[in-house]
Parts: C-alpha cells; sequence; structure tokens
C-alpha cells in the first residue's frame, strides 16, 4: 500500500497481525473504536468506556481475538489521537 494515498489516510491501518487489519475510517463517528478485517469476516470493537465487541460479520468466536486488541491498545489509542489531534 503506497504511505499517503486516499485509501490510507481515509482508513489508516494501525497494525495487522495474524492475517487481521486493525484499522479506523476517518470520517466515522467520534467514539473511539478500531475495526478489524480479516480473510474470514470483520468486526468493530468499541475502545471506550471499555473494550467490547460492537458488531462482527462472518467471524468465529476462535478467529474473533479480542486479546489482540488489549494487546495493542495504546498503539490503538496512539493511533486514533494522532490522527485525530484528541
Amino acid at each position: 500500500m503506497v504511505s499517503g494515498c486516499y485509501h490510507e489516510r481515509m482508513a489508516p491501518t494501525i497494525f495487522r497481525a495474524h492475517g487481521f487489519r486493525f484499522f479506523f475510517f476517518s470520517r466515522e463517528e467520534p467514539r473511539l473504536h478500531v475495526h478489524v478485517n480479516h480473510a474470514e469476516g470483520e468486526a468493530k470493537f468499541w475502545m471506550e468506556p471499555q473494550i467490547a465487541l460492537a458488531q462482527n460479520i462472518g467471524l468465529s468466536g476462535k478467529t474473533l481475538r479480542q486479546a489482540l486488541i488489549e494487546e495493542h491498545e495504546h498503539d490503538i489509542r496512539t493511533a486514533w489521537q494522532q490522527h485525530f489531534g484528541s
């Protein structure tokens, strides 16, 4: 992916791990959250007031790994603050 391209600015990738892409959309709701994409499906997690599943499309419990979000919580919050300036 080309750094700085339109797609990357609108849906910046925070990190990739174990076949998952963790990202957010620039023009979505202001509540801190993260989207997770995988070949098997996608999900959205709220980060506030605590980490919680908001939506799941196609990912099984085994595939859906909230633990990765918890392990990378600092990275997710930092990327959000850098992108939105808050």
